[in-house]
């Protein structure tokens, strides 16, 4: 075993298979650097093409699906915001929504908008850290620094409503754990006006940039077919010419009452995957507007926390079990909640996107270039905290 020089990729062994091709087994992770998170993928080469790719998982080793069962169903809200940490609020619109399935609750409909604005700002805010990171692995780091910029303005507002700039557990079952605070109207107007010209920045940086269509295009190919039978979901299925979205195919606190597109592209790589990310943020920032624009935010905010029936912290819910699915910025976020009548969940399991789109690791670099392996896997935008659970 030796370091290679490149942060995260250590050389494992060497030597000739059977054919005589040259052979080179090289470790891309769990360091951080090389792989978006602590994910170990143990790579095959012959020369600098891509043999045999194997992802390796469970680095972080969290256990959160077993801690629900110890918590409260109110606590088990702050549990949720650290499996996707980049989209906090997105996994508690998860849980809440199918905890108030199984109490029957209908929450107020100003929290429920609430609710579709700060979740579509979440969206955002997991987008531009995907394009900054993804654009910094191909080597465009103004992009990166042009993403976070925005990005800190998303934090600010997550802290202004919640006291958190991440971790925030703003979304409770019933409605929200807090009144909007004073001015949040006219911060998040500000933002999402101006929103749009970023993006049009980014695009100035990287869509006709000849560096990153060669970087990109024809990179990281998958079939519609194999996306469907590896569980792939999310913007990489939309980007292989699926139109498949939660939001609009099983609507759920409201989004049936919003007018939004579900963008798509046919070419099925790592640019395609580029172009819809993209238009999702035009798409957010049309909802969020929207949200802001709509007759029910500008009636008096009322019975925005919780519902009447479950203010005290232990309350039980009935017996039964419910699957409950959202579009999270990765894809298909689905939680399975089996209540045994008493205070604390007896059973959750998350369907989270980013166990899924892992499995197309292999499909995807096999045969490829080892530089273009990075391009890949970063534009399948996992996250580790999303898959060991």
């Amino acid at each position: 075993m030796s370091e290679s020089g490149v942060p995260g990729i250590t050389v494992l062994e060497t030597g000739q298979t059977e054919t005589g091709a040259r052979r080179m087994l090289l470790n891309m992770g769990p360091q951080h650097p090389s792989t978006h998170g602590v994910l170990r993928l143990a790579v095959e080469l012959d020369g600098e093409i891509v043999t045999k790719c194997v992802p390796d998982i469970g680095y972080l080793h969290t256990g959160i699906e077993k801690e629900f069962e110890v918590k409260t169903y109110q606590q088990a809200v702050t549990l949720t915001d650290r499996v996707d940490y980049l989209a906090p609020l997105s996994n508690n619109l998860g849980y809440c929504l199918a905890v108030e399935k199984l109490l029957g609750l209908e929450i107020p409909p100003q929290a429920q908008w609430m609710r579709v604005m700060l979740t579509e700002l979440t969206r955002l805010n997991s987008h531009l850290v995907w394009l900054g990171t993804h654009a910094m692995d191909i080597g465009a780091m103004t992009v990166f620094l042009y993403c976070f910029r925005e990005r800190e303005e998303i934090l600010k507002i997550f802290e202004m409503f919640s006291g958190q700039r991440m971790m925030t557990s703003y979304f409770r079952i019933g409605g929200l754990a807090l009144e909007p605070p004073r001015g949040w109207h006219q911060r998040i107007k500000t933002f999402i006006d101006s929103f749009p010209s970023k993006v049009d920045e980014y695009e100035d940086l990287l869509t006709t940039n000849r560096i990153w269509i060669g970087r990109t295009k024809g990179v990281g190919r998958m079939t519609l077919e194999d996306m469907l039978d590896l569980g792939v979901t999310g913007p990489m299925l939309r980007a292989a010419g699926l139109k498949i979205d939660a939001r609009r195919d099983d609507p759920y606190t409201s989004y049936e009452k919003f007018d939004f597109e579900i963008p798509i592209r046919t070419e099925s790589d790592v640019y395609a995957r580029y172009q819809v990310r993209v238009e999702e943020m035009r798409q957010s920032a049309r909802i969020v507007r929207q949200a802001l624009d709509g007759e029910k935010m500008k009636t008096q905010m009322e019975a925005l926390i919780y519902h009447f029936k479950i203010v005290t912290e232990g309350f039980r819910v009935p017996e039964g079990e419910v699957y409950q699915v959202i579009e999270s910025p990765r894809g298909e976020l689905g939680f399975y909640v089996v209540s045994d009548g008493t205070t604390s969940p007896y059973r959750v399991h998350m369907r989270t996107p980013s166990f899924g789109n892992l499995q197309a690791t292999p499909r995807m670099v096999e045969g490829t270039l080892i530089a273009d392996t990075i391009a890949s896997i970063g534009s399948m935008d996992f996250v580790l905290g999303d898959t060991d659970r």
